[in-house]
């Protein structure tokens, strides 16, 4: 037995083009989605980060701007600028790109933003939407994940699915979304009895703990379907997943490939969340 590769990248370039159109029908009744990016320091990875959400945002149609402070910007200032940014009906969405240094209170800056612009999700007004399962925002991987599960025609009612990894980002959203989606869900962390024993009984298997290859063959129930948030540095300089891919596609019958997988959905939910926005706030949605 051999899985399906679920290939992220074609279906995100595909849900781009779609969204691409979507800004040029708004433009003609006059609306320009708008998303503004701020990135406080030097890190490498979110350098990248916010370079391809730049691309991806002009590709789209969307118009872009980035704000790149440097490391030791006062939480006051950046604060500032969200407040800026709130203001300009011209910006539908505002992102900070996490993380941020030390000195700035992450969470003050995520709750500054206003919840319409909110399109990364993270504002507890949009957190406590979702878990009510209101209209809100939701973060951009939870969305993505959930878009490659519908386009590979995978049942979520009444099936098990098991998330390992509890964050705010990933973890808990997308249990939310997999539990509203009339699954049965258990959510599983580092302090777990008997890992295996929990993820063997998934029939979608959700992994999002940031450790690389923590989650091996054996501990995935035959047929299962496999979605891999994690990116981690391997060996030769190659990038692996949270699932050790070689012996987990032997047993699955879908999986997704690091890179590849969920990573480009991301970006292509960041920009259907800005797109949606931008209607809302011309009372379009």
């Amino acid at each position: 037995m051999s899985a399906h590769i679920i290939d992220g990248k074609e279906i995100a370039e595909q849900l781009r083009q779609e969204i691409a159109g979507e800004v040029a029908a708004l433009k003609e009744k006059g609306v320009q989605p708008g998303l503004a990016v701020i990135l406080v320091g030097e890190d490498p990875a979110s350098k990248t980060y916010v370079r391809n959400k730049e691309r991806a945002s002009k590709n789209a149609g969307i118009h872009s701007e980035v704000y790149r402070l440097p490391a030791d910007t006062p939480e006051a200032e950046v604060l500032r600028l969200i407040g800026e940014l709130n203001g300009r009906p011209e910006i539908s969405g505002i992102l900070l790109q996490h993380p941020v240094p030390g000195h700035i209170n992450e969470r003050a800056c995520f709750d500054a933003i206003s919840p319409e612009k909110d399109v990364d999700g993270f504002h507890p007004v949009n957190a406590g939407r979702l878990l009510i399962g209101e209209k809100c925002f939701v973060p951009c991987t939870p969305t993505g994940i959930m878009y490659l599960l519908d386009k590979t025609g995978v049942e979520l009612k009444g099936k098990r699915a098991v998330v390992v990894g509890r964050s705010n980002i990933v973890g808990k959203p997308v249990a939310l979304l997999l539990l509203n989606r009339h699954a049965t869900v258990t959510i599983c962390h580092s302090r777990t009895a008997d890992l295996g024993a929990e993820t063997r009984a998934a029939d979608v298997l959700v992994v999002a703990i940031g450790r690389a290859q923590a989650i091996s063959g054996d501990m995935i129930k035959p047929g299962a379907v496999v979605i891999d948030v994690g990116v981690n540095p391997g060996e030769e300089g190659k990038l692996v997943g949270d699932v050790d891919f070689e012996s987990a596609v032997k047993v699955a019958s879908a999986i997704t490939p690091v890179p590849g997988g969920v990573g480009p959905m991301t970006i292509a939910m960041l920009l259907r969340n800005t797109v949606e926005a931008a209607k809302r706030q011309a009372g379009l949605a």
